[in-house]
């Protein structure tokens, strides 16, 4: 079954479950689920389809702001809008979008880009403030930009920081490497962090926000 909100053809997807009410909802392909008992015709469905045509509009609305926010690619602090394109061999940087034989080459490129600049910047800060030796790690947090195992000597930084300016990079290193002598967010602690990141409170706001 089509039917066409906001001048657009949309695909209707019916699925059959012993439910009491009928559910609607889009999917990541922009298509209408509906969820309906099997006593429930497709006439009667396309009638309330017709009856909630405005809410399903705002609904698809909504869909489609987050498919595009979805879509778009951040890098060091920057928005690209993502280009696939089979002739591609290295992944490029063009007029404000990144180029790319496919999402696998993207995903290459990003890792070892990572790796690269990560492992530059904290060397390049192991210069600057005195550190015991450590090992870095990146792997992906769900709800930390950085951690610092003082008794195992080692520094783990969350991959999605590839997605932010470097400097708030480096205030998270920073904010890491201080903990080898302030186990804690001390004021002490944080006297050293702004030794050698003055604005970490803007900083700390804008990887909170």
């Amino acid at each position: 079954m089509e039917i066409y909100l906001n001048n657009k053809p949309i695909e209707v997807i019916i699925k059959r479950k012993p439910n009491k009410n009928i559910y609607f909802r889009f999917d990541d392909d922009l298509n209408l689920n509906v969820t309906a008992n099997r006593l429930v015709s497709e006439k009667e469905i396309l009638r309330l389809i017709n009856k909630n045509a405005k809410s399903l509009e705002r609904m698809l609305n909504k869909s489609l702001e987050k498919k595009n926010h979805d879509e778009e690619f951040w890098y060091l602090g920057n928005s690209y809008q993502v280009v696939f394109d089979e002739n591609a061999y290295d992944v490029e940087f063009y007029n404000g979008k990144i180029i790319s034989k496919n999402s696998s080459k993207l995903n290459t490129f990003i890792k070892n880009k990572t790796e690269e600049i990560f492992k530059r910047e904290v060397e390049d800060l192991k210069g600057i403030i005195p550190t015991p030796k450590f090992t870095l790690k990146i792997r992906r947090m769900k709800t930390r930009w950085g951690v610092c195992n003082y008794k195992n000597m080692t520094i783990t930084l969350n991959s999605e920081l590839i997605k932010y300016r470097v400097d708030l990079l480096r205030y998270v290193i920073i904010h890491e490497m201080c903990h080898f002598y302030h186990h804690n967010h001390s004021e002490d602690f944080w006297n050293m962090v702004k030794k050698y990141y003055p604005n970490y409170k803007d900083a700390r706001k804008e990887l909170r926000g």
